[in-house]
């Protein structure tokens, strides 16, 4: 008897998974500047680093990254 492999669909769900928070990042655009905010817990904090930081350079474009963390979990 040879072995056979049964494959069967299970639905899945994804969620945003709390323990995972959710970090916010800023990046200056401004051509031959590198400058980022780095990760932070609060959306105000990168926020008020973009407002000093085009106080200091007068670069004002940004790029703004919302990261948060999902879990896949088996739907029943």
């Amino acid at each position: 008897m040879s072995p056979r492999a049964v494959y069967r669909h299970i639905a899945h769900t994804i969620r945003h998974a709390p323990e995972g928070g959710i970090t916010y990042e800023t990046f200056c655009v401004t051509v031959g500047c590198d400058a980022e905010s780095g990760p932070r817990d609060e959306q105000e904090a990168v926020q008020d680093w973009a407002l000093r930081h085009t106080g200091r350079t007068s670069h004002d474009l940004f790029r703004r990254v919302v990261t948060d963390h999902a879990k896949v979990t088996r739907a029943e």
